[in-house]
């Protein structure tokens, strides 16, 4: 059974904005960072560079998206109302925000002082979306694979955000920790428990919504978000027992999982009844085949020997699995955007102006154009993995453009929301005068 929306029950539209506008910014301090950094930012996954790049996709780029589009998801999928709405979004948003912003100066300069003041903003930014969301969902009922899979997902986020924290406490209070092991499992909690939990319960509604496919099938949504997050629980207790055996076939179990839900949408997108794709699917089906990709990549490095000395992987597995999420999350906020627009200016205009086109909240043009930049800087980055030198300089120029170009097409769908309310008032003063 597919969940019910109710738009009534919407946020203010500041509430999520807030968050996918700042997203781009994030994306473009990486692309500076690639360029400051050079080649040596693809020395090694352990670098300081390697980190502070992981962490502003990671903590800037895709928790704003996902926090911002829960936000959004929450009262109207699942009918859980944030109290205070916009309260809880700006105290959040202004949390997150400094947090990855210290987190990352922190990791390219090993200063305590940064790692513990990161810390704080972020417990507390995800300590108050954590506890407002949760609060939210109580009593909700889960009569729907959506309203489950958000109420695992919010589990599975609390739980990476714990680990990354303490992880954050032990570089700034030099704490005696195991940091390699718990950093994988802070990555295998993110990417499939917190990241494609969430993704696979929102997919459930807007992936046949905007992309005129089939629902997705009945066996898959039944047991998928508890299967991801009943096996990294398994495997992180196994992991942390010390059963090398059990952790190396549940961390492929992990994988697998991942890789299931991208072959599934893919296959439930081939189905769409549009004659030809938009930037969305196209942003959709990019992700699935990146993430594909990247999970045999993984489970290719830990079946081959040789492939699994090879130096690089860990790199090229990254690239491909954060620029695939970067990559989904641009199409959803394509789709999300201009239909929040339109909505609420339906209820801005109440007849008295007709709100406009959602095709003409944000261009098809300016969006496959910003498309075509990504998909290049996706393609550039993935070569400056393997040959840094020549690709390096131009894989960060290509990042800072397509992101550019993004923030661009977000700000120009605020201008109309903008341009359309100041219509609306002058239409009530003439009326009224």
């Amino acid at each position: 059974m597919q969940a019910l929306l109710t738009f009534d029950q919407a946020p203010p539209l500041a509430a999520p904005f807030r968050f996918f506008v700042t997203a781009p910014f994030f994306a473009i301090l990486v692309g500076v960072l690639v360029l400051w950094v050079g080649p040596a930012a693809f020395v090694s996954r352990w670098t300081p560079a390697a980190l502070a790049l992981t962490h502003l996709v990671t903590a800037g780029f895709m928790l704003q998206v996902m926090l911002g589009a829960m936000v959004q998801v929450l009262p109207v999928v699942a009918g859980a109302n944030i109290v205070r709405p916009l309260l809880v979004a700006r105290v959040v948003h202004a949390a997150i925000t400094l947090g990855a912003l210290l987190l990352a100066a922190a990791f390219l300069s090993y200063e305590p002082l940064l790692f513990r003041l990161a810390v704080v903003c972020l417990a507390c930014g995800l300590e108050v979306f954590v506890a407002a969301a949760a609060y939210a969902l109580l009593g909700v009922p889960s009569t729907s694979a959506t309203i489950r899979g958000l109420k695992l997902s919010l589990i599975g986020l609390g739980v990476t955000a714990a680990l990354g924290l303490l992880l954050a406490s032990a570089l700034g209070w030099s704490l005696e920790l195991p940091l390699l092991q718990l950093a994988d499992l802070h990555l295998g909690w993110g990417f499939v428990a917190w990241s494609v939990a969430l993704l696979a319960a929102v997919a459930y509604v807007v992936v046949p919504m905007f992309q005129l496919t089939p629902a997705y099938p009945d066996w898959f949504t039944r047991g998928f978000s508890s299967a991801a997050l009943g096996t990294v629980l398994l495997w992180t207790m196994a992991d942390l027992a010390g059963w090398a055996s059990a952790s190396a076939l549940l961390a492929g179990a992990v994988v697998a999982l991942a890789a299931l839900f991208a072959g599934v949408t893919l296959n439930v997108q081939r189905r769409s009844k549009r004659a030809k794709f938009d930037a969305t699917q196209h942003y959709w089906r990019v992700a699935m085949v990146s993430a594909l990709a990247a999970c045999a990549l993984w489970l290719a490095a830990h079946t081959f020997f040789a492939l699994g000395q090879w130096p690089v992987w860990p790199l090229l597995c990254g690239v491909l699995l954060f620029g695939g999420f970067m990559s989904v999350m641009v199409g959803m906020l394509y789709k999300i955007v201009p239909f929040l627009v339109w909505m609420h200016l339906q209820n801005v205009g109440r007849g008295r102006l007709a709100a406009p086109n959602m095709k003409k909240v944000l261009a098809e043009r300016s969006m496959n154009g910003q498309m075509a930049a990504h998909f290049g800087s996706f393609a550039l980055l993935l070569l400056a993995v393997l040959w840094p030198v020549w690709f390096v300089y131009p894989a960060g120029v290509a990042l800072i453009v397509a992101n550019l170009w993004l923030l661009r097409n977000l700000l120009s769908a605020v201008g109309v929301y903008r341009q359309y309310c100041l219509k609306v008032e002058a239409l009530i003063a003439a009326q009224a005068g």
